[in-house]
């Protein structure tokens, strides 16, 4: 029986659970030393001066480091950047290299101290003076200067700008409303740490909370100037990321005072600082507009994001899903984005999906309602099964059927279309739904697979698992193409010394490394199966290739399976005490980045395979179903039940897909009714400053959620036929949840989250 797709316990959940598992706050060295550093109090001016004299005097101090003192850094250059693989950065400003001051928290200096509690008291001793000058700090106001972008992420940002007003106007019906989403952050259970070792003066390992080890030691390597192979990043083990880990340069901060110090170094990143140095979703303003025939059918659609960023060109894309649900013969997706002294906003889960779909699926059922139609049934009378904007078929796609299986199971036909005619005692009851929607991505990846002579199995590759199952579902793809047992199955990851994988974000770990994982395996098979055909000992001694067959450890004769040799027979003949192979396959679809690093073992890949890019759209979509009650007098909501029906491809295990899926729908109950990170707008600081007060769901808040796959393979992203799970789970919840809370009381909320105040 296949293991792929079994709900099998992960294989690292003992470790886990019983704190076997270390992270890289725990990789301790000898004689290390801890930095902390120190944050700007202003939003924007310049560091006049530094008075570290008492500072250097406090117990345990051993260095203290800012602009003045600090190694000198390469510059930033962003085409020898992209040259180097180092181009993606969390924020263009590589620390300590200038008295600038661009946003309240950032890294200005940062004291070493023989003791984390010497470095963090003496840090707060550091006197700072400044320059001040006016910050950006409402985005409101500042989006009188706001600027249209031309690109995002090599895409045309401005889509058809100023073509949907005609069309509008001569629709039959019309809906156009703004909707507002608030700051979030990451806030992951592990907060960043870094521990980095010199040894010599060029190279540099470094134990780092990432979400890319092979990016985060190109981007160390070209800051400081060493070769790609002498920086060493490592981290078996992360403690969730959702987009946050990886990008920014506080490994750099920490390696600088390891030089400085000459000796290992620690950083780890407080709880304040997740909230000012590691990113967030950045705030949006949503108009949209849809506009139908006397059918009901959409005529067209028009998207546009007002938002920020700062020290980069990234900005929350929340238009992304209106270039691609519905059918209409136009529609315009545009933005304006304002630069704010802020923390730089940065990718986080389903990175403009999230507060896009909360827009445009508000919109969808406003416009059902305005129509008198259920909203399930307005969707699919606008169904597209091709990509809107390229006219490429999906490669694979059954969202009628999500919506279909996500109805009957949610029981969705008991809902009222009329709003306030359902009750619970004192409590109003509501269903919404919506859609869900995240691009399949896919990226060049490589794996080696190692069989001892004892049958034993390793399977490495750098790739991460941020706590999303990549360690068990590569278990499972090596057993189904070895004809292993699971548990003879040793997984290595995180380690950029390993055969080279992509970053893992943007839902494309499992499509990327399990083709190379699955190739490497065949390859191996073939050079176990050419040992033997080649062994006058063997019982396959003469057969050709394609008459052999694998499973339970052993080769056979597919024609005669009473013909066998295990591998271990095989091996021991041989007297090899091991044996290896190593795969890269590169996309055969998908737009996908592509990797630096060599390959391990190049595949020819047939000039044809990659047109399927041209012929298909990849995407995976899925059908939201959300039940709320709402305390009439109090205003409060409580999300009672929850139904998600996604296609994703197929399904790698059961238990962790499910678990993703639940994971983003808590997300998604947090954006729709308790996260926001508030600003002081004279200053520019954070007022929500830690956990405390930065409001996430609890076990209370969390209701049953009914998860369901499609499960059909997608035939075209790989051989494998896996499509990315880990961001989809977000779309479309805020959304479901805010039509709920309107089916429940008559009053449309479009300002998330949905807080009491908002409806009393």
């Amino acid at each position: 029986m296949s293991e792929t797709g079994k709900p099998i316990n992960r294989i690292d959940g003992r470790l886990k659970v019983s704190g076997k598992a270390t992270y890289s706050a725990e990789f301790n060295q000898p004689n290390m030393a801890y930095a902390f550093p120190v944050r700007a109090t202003i939003a924007k001016g310049k560091i006049a001066s530094i008075d570290d004299a008492a500072v250097k005097k406090e117990p345990g101090v051993l260095s203290v480091i800012s602009h003045k003192n600090a190694f000198r850094l390469k510059p930033l250059d962003i085409q020898a950047q992209m040259k180097a693989g180092a181009a993606f950065l969390g924020e263009n400003l590589p620390p300590l290299q200038s008295n600038i001051v661009h946003y309240p928290g950032q890294f200005i200096a940062v004291v070493v101290a023989e003791s984390y509690e010497q470095a963090r008291a003496a840090a707060y001793k550091l006197k700072v003076r400044y320059t001040v000058e006016k910050g950006a700090t409402d985005l409101k106001t500042e989006l009188l200067k706001s600027k249209k972008p031309k690109m995002f992420m090599g895409e045309e940002a401005q889509v058809n700008e100023g073509k949907a007003a005609a069309s509008l106007a001569s629709s039959t019906n019309r809906v156009d409303h703004t909707y507002s989403t608030p700051v979030e952050h990451h806030h992951p259970m592990e907060p960043h740490a870094t521990v980095a070792l010199w040894e010599n003066s060029d190279q540099l390992t470094l134990y780092d909370a990432t979400q890319g080890v092979g990016l985060t030691g190109t981007i160390a390597a070209y800051f400081f100037g060493l070769k790609p192979e002498n920086v060493r990043v490592i981290a078996p083990f992360v403690g969730g990321g959702f987009g946050c880990k990886g990008l920014w340069l506080h490994t750099l901060l920490v390696a600088m005072a390891a030089k400085a110090a000459g000796r290992p170094v620690k950083l780890a990143l407080t709880r304040q600082m997740m909230q000012t140095n590691v990113g967030h979703r950045a705030a949006t303003i949503q108009r949209v507009a849809l506009g139908t025939d006397a059918n009901g059918k959409l005529s067209v659609m028009r998207h546009h994001t007002d938002s920020y960023n700062n020290l980069t060109e990234f900005f929350e894309p929340s238009g992304k899903q209106s270039l691609v649900l519905y059918e209409a013969p136009l529609r315009e997706v545009t933005y304006n984005v304002a630069k704010l002294n802020r923390g730089t906003p940065t990718f986080m889960r389903a990175p403009g999906e999230t507060p896009g779909t909360f827009a445009l699926e508000s919109a969808m059922d406003e416009m059902a309602y305005k129509l008198k139609i259920d909203p399930v049934e307005f969707r699919i009378k606008n169904h597209t099964t091709k990509d809107p904007m390229k006219g490429h078929e999906f490669s694979s796609e059954f969202l009628l059927d999500c919506y279909r299986i996500g109805a009957e199971r949610f029981g969705w036909s008991s809902r009222n279309l009329e709003p306030r005619q359902k009750r619970n005692g004192k409590y109003l009851v509501g269903y919404g739904m919506a859609t869900a929607t995240y691009p399949a991505g896919r990226s060049a990846s490589s794996v080696k697979v190692v069989m001892k002579s004892n049958g034993d199995v390793t399977l490495l590759t750098a790739s991460i698992d941020i706590g999303t199952g990549t360690y068990t579902v590569l278990a499972q793809t090596a057993s189904d193409a070895l004809g292993v047992p699971v548990e003879r199955i040793e997984v290595k990851i995180g380690d950029s010394a390993l055969p080279p994988s992509p970053l893992a974000g943007g839902s494309q770990t499992t499509a990327s490394i399990h083709p190379a994982a699955l190739e490497a395996c065949k390859l191996l098979r073939a050079q176990l199966a050419a040992l033997a055909t080649a062994d006058p000992a063997s019982k396959l001694n003469g057969r050709k290739p394609e008459d052999i067959g694998y499973a339970d450890g052993k080769l056979f004769v597919t024609a005669d399976p009473n013909k066998a040799e295990s591998y271990t027979d095989i091996l021991k003949r041989a007297k090899r005490n091991e044996m290896e192979a190593c795969a890269t396959t590169q996309p055969i679809s998908g737009a996908g980045l592509t990797i630096p690093g060599a390959l391990c073992t190049p595949r020819e890949i047939p000039a044809d395979q990659n047109s399927d890019i041209k012929q298909h759209a990849f995407h995976s979509f899925g059908a939201q179903f959300a039940e709320v009650w709402v305390d009439e007098d109090f205003g409060t909501i409580r999300v009672t039940r929850f139904t998600s029906v996604q296609d994703v491809g197929r399904i790698m295990n059961e238990k962790t897909a499910r678990s993703q899926i639940i994971g983003g729908v808590i997300f998604g109950i947090g954006a729709a009714l308790m996260e926001a990170t508030e600003y002081d707008k004279r200053w520019g600081n954070a007022v929500v400053r830690t956990l405390a007060d930065y409001h996430v769901p609890v076990h209370l808040d969390v209701p049953p959620i009914d998860v369901h796959f499609i499960g059909k393979p997608d035939p075209h992203i790989s051989p494998i036929g896996a499509r990315g799970i880990g961001e989809i789970g977000i779309t479309g919840v805020s959304a479901a949840i805010a039509n709920a809370v309107f089916n429940a009381t008559g009053k449309r909320v479009r300002d998330l989250p949905l807080t009491p105040d908002k409806l009393l």
